[in-house]
């Protein structure tokens, strides 16, 4: 395991800064979590590289630029009660918790959600509530949200998730099948503004929870 992750951390830094990522609450969060405790050990040397990383079950850990981009968007916003579709291996939620009031993350793969309870549990965060459930849902009962954020393609905009914006509402989305593109949807009232960023790749959205 890596002892001392600060200095490739850094190195990290330097690179999300030279594509693009401004936003300086992000960055040093970014720069003060050790990602390696969210993947496999046999992975972890990898952990500072601008990549996405198999953690089992099809999933991936995202690559860090995505995680700050999607992120630096939400802050952009001054998102204080944020939805996580996709919990993970628990760094994005992470990174969220650091940064805002509190993060309710849900998670249809439930051994996923357990190893990423204890990460965090283990880096002192609780401001994190956690759901096994079925993404596409959202979670309602703790709506409404003014900021979501879904790490992994839906194969069409999920209107569940709109509904729990507030208004004024920021959702960042990676939507499609074999080309996915990165949305940003604004709520306004019962409009929606979305904006497409570009280009993205994820894991699908898959709707259910498994037992």
């Amino acid at each position: 395991m890596i002892q001392n992750f600060q200095g490739m951390a850094r190195k990290l830094v330097d690179k999300l800064r030279a594509e693009g990522i401004s936003n300086t609450a992000v960055l040093e969060v970014i720069r003060s979590t050790p990602r390696h405790l969210f993947m496999p050990e046999s992975l972890a040397h990898k952990a500072y590289e601008n990549t996405a990383l198999p953690i089992g079950q099809g999933q991936t850990i995202s690559q860090p630029l995505m995680v700050a981009s999607m992120t630096q968007l939400l802050m952009q916003h001054h998102c204080k009660k944020v939805l996580e579709i996709g919990t993970g291996s628990g760094y994005q939620t992470a990174i969220l918790a650091q940064l805002v009031d509190h993060v309710f993350s849900v998670e249809r793969i439930a051994e996923l959600q357990y190893q990423a309870k204890r990460r965090l549990k283990k880096l002192d965060l609780h401001n994190v509530s956690m759901r096994h459930g079925d993404g596409w849902q959202g979670w309602k009962s703790k709506g409404l949200f003014d900021g979501i954020i879904v790490t992994a393609a839906a194969s069409a905009m999920p209107m569940a998730l709109m509904e729990q914006l507030t208004d004024g509402g920021v959702m960042v989305i990676p939507v499609g099948t074999t080309k996915q593109r990165l949305i940003v949807v604004r709520r306004f009232g019962d409009e929606f503004e979305q904006k497409e960023l570009g280009e993205v790749k994820f894991v699908p959205l898959v709707p259910g929870a498994p037992i």
